[in-house]
Order: C-alpha cells, then sequence, then structure tokens
C-alpha cells in the first residue's frame, strides 16, 4: 500500500495524520518516524492475515448464507401489478391515504429482497 520511500519523505506530523485517517497506532514511541512508517507499512498484511486466521471481520458459515436465501424464497416475487407499482412508485407517484401506507410497505419489501439478493451475492463469492 505505502511504499518506504514515500513514507520516508513525510514527516512526524504528516505521519501521524495518516495513522489517525487509517486509525493505526504507531509501534513504539510515538516521537519516532520508524514508529509510524512500521505501523504504516504493517497494517495492511495484519489485516489480511487476521482476515485468513478468522479473527475480527469474517465471513459467515454456509448456513447464515443458506438462511438469508430462505427468506428471500420465503419473499417470493412481485405479481405483474405489484411490480408495475413499484415501478410507478419509483417514478415518484404516490396513492391517496390509507392506501399510500401499503404501497410504501410494498416498496420496502422490494428494497429488503433486494438488498438481501445483494448480501448474499456478495458473501458468496
Amino acid at each position: 500500500m505505502f511504499t518506504r520511500s514515500e513514507l520516508e519523505i513525510k514527516t512526524i506530523p504528516e505521519l501521524r495524520d495518516l495513522c489517525r485517517r487509517y486509525g493505526v497506532k504507531p509501534t513504539g514511541s510515538a516521537a519516532y518516524k520508524v514508529s509510524y512508517l512500521t505501523s504504516l507499512m504493517a497494517f495492511p498484511q495484519l489485516a489480511l492475515g487476521q482476515l485468513r486466521e478468522e479473527r475480527g471481520l469474517k465471513s459467515p458459515g454456509l448456513s447464515a448464507i443458506q438462511f438469508f436465501e430462505g427468506v428471500i424464497d420465503e419473499m417470493n416475487s412481485p405479481t405483474d401489478e405489484q411490480a408495475a407499482l413499484i415501478k410507478i412508485t419509483l417514478e415518484g407517484r404516490r396513492m391517496a391515504y390509507p392506501d399510500r401506507f401499503d404501497q410504501e410497505n410494498l416498496l420496502n419489501l422490494h428494497k429488503a429482497k433486494m438488498h438481501l439478493e445483494m448480501v448474499v451475492g456478495l458473501l458468496s463469492q
């Protein structure tokens, strides 16, 4: 990510700002440049090592992904009329109350299903 040469030309305040920006703590004393250099050069590999060791943020198991797929299946697909109402709602057209509440609910269900499909797609890669 960062090369040693690009970091060595920076001042301690610039290195401190970079560490703050990425939430990285200097290794050792904050009074020395090498403390910042070490941390800024090492954190990408440390982060990937932690991912491989399944520490911190990790992928859910197959059963969790299958659960989300089951939720998607249970939500089913919109009928042709529901799909048309979703499209016109996305264009900004709203029904009169009290039907507007159900219209918004339909749109929210559609959005939730789309987001769940994106979740499954992202986690299945």
